[in-house]
């Protein structure tokens, strides 16, 4: 039966969004309108497979507080499907409610929570689905949302920082980008056919730039072409693995890059396992999801032995130190841990020190950007208006 996504006024005058199946679009209107509410518009969810889209995503912050609901339900009493139930009339994402729809029909054929989200694990990672049956293997399923829950707060708050960082960098490189291309494709030409009309030798600053200025006038059309089959091309070639591990590889080379790649797959991978340890997942299990938690696709494929060794009989340590991926300290730090029998609390503390030197190492790339590209812009600025007013002073002592 399809699905139709529906704003709604409520006789209490508040404005809701509904997905609502129904066997045809005027039926879903007429049962709506015999509810007592008011219609506001209706279209049909565009279905992909198992799952019809809205125009929203689930942001983060979304799927946390969703599960906080599930666990404070749990812990009140209410069975596994009550709780849905209750919850997804209270769900103001509409893509998060339909999967919930979804995931309530799966439990009543007879799933676990842990099989009925299983399709959705490419959307909440399989970390969400391993932690889901930890919990239901173990017999205590609040704990186990309970520590995913904080596991994905830091992960977000991590993203958060680093975007919010790198925020008023990219944004002041993007605003002097397009202010040179202003002065460089319409102010420059007007000023050049100004000096030209004195017939007075401009400076060779000025020059070069009114002839750049030209050029991009003369051949903007073929130079937009080209920019668009270049971004073409590299969106082409992100699409085969081979582009994107050689891409990730290179990351790891480049000087500041490779700290910051290094760092965040370590504290990844590490609060990953740290996890699905703590929630009873068995560890050869365990290194096999947590390395799909890394961002780096270099990093993931040398990460994939880890496993083999493992089921050869060899530590965690070893199968680590082999990869020849993470830092020495990291690997001491996991050894301590495995000769201690405490290694979920020690891949957490790892985890903590990476993501703090993360967090060190983007404050600095900051304050290390910010002034150069003030310092860029100023350059450029100056040379902008020396251009410009250089043929000036010489016109003035022409004209005397």
């Amino acid at each position: 039966m399809p699905g139709y996504f529906c704003r709604l006024i409520t006789p209490e005058g508040r404005i809701i969004r509904e997905t609502i199946k129904a066997a045809s679009l005027d039926e879903c209107r007429r049962s709506l309108e015999n509810e007592g509410l008011y219609v506001l518009s209706i279209r049909k969810a565009i279905s992909f497979g198992r799952l019809r889209l809205t125009r929203r995503k689930i942001k983060p912050q979304e799927f946390i507080l969703f599960n906080q609901e599930l666990v404070a339900m749990l812990k009140a009493g209410y069975p596994v499907l009550k709780s849905l139930e209750l919850m997804e009339k209270r769900i103001e994402n509409p893509y998060l409610r339909e999967i919930t729809g979804h995931v309530e029909e799966e439990i009543r054929k007879g799933q676990t929570l842990s099989e009925a989200f299983l399709p959705y694990e490419g959307l909440f990672s399989k970390v969400y689905t391993a932690s889901l049956m930890a919990g239901e293997r173990s017999g205590n399923l609040p704990g186990s949302i309970g520590r995913y829950i904080q596991y994905a707060q830091v992960i977000n708050q991590t993203r958060t920082r680093v975007r919010s960082a790198l925020l008023y960098p990219t944004l002041l490189i993007i605003f002097s980008l397009v202010l040179i291309g202003i002065l460089v494709a319409l102010v420059l030409p007007k000023f050049a056919s100004f000096y030209a009309d004195f017939g007075a030798q401009l400076p060779a600053i000025t020059r070069g730039l009114i002839s750049v200025a030209m050029f991009l006038q003369r051949n903007i059309f073929w130079l937009a072409i080209i920019v668009v089959l270049i971004i073409a091309a590299v969106l082409s070639l992100h699409r085969r693995p081979e582009f994107m591990i050689f891409n990730d590889r290179l990351k790891l080379n480049l000087p500041f890059s490779r700290y910051l790649v290094q760092d965040s797959a370590v504290a990844l991978y590490s609060r990953t396992l740290g996890l699905l340890l703590e929630a009873g997942i068995n560890l050869v299990s365990a290194v096999n999801v947590a390395r799909l938690a890394v961002a780096n696709r270099f990093i993931c494929l040398k990460l994939e032995d880890v496993a083999v060794k493992l089921k050869n009989g060899r530590s965690l340590y070893d199968s680590l130190v082999n990869a020849e991926i993470f830092p020495a300290l990291a690997i001491d730090m996991i050894r301590i841990g495995e000769s201690s029998a405490n290694l979920p609390g020690m891949l957490a503390e790892v985890a903590d020190f990476y993501d703090q030197a993360l967090r060190d190492r983007i404050q600095t790339l900051v304050s290390l950007v910010e002034p150069v590209v003030i310092i860029l812009i100023g350059l450029v600025a100056a040379v902008m208006i020396l251009s410009i007013y250089l043929p000036i002073f010489n016109i003035v002592r022409i004209t005397r």
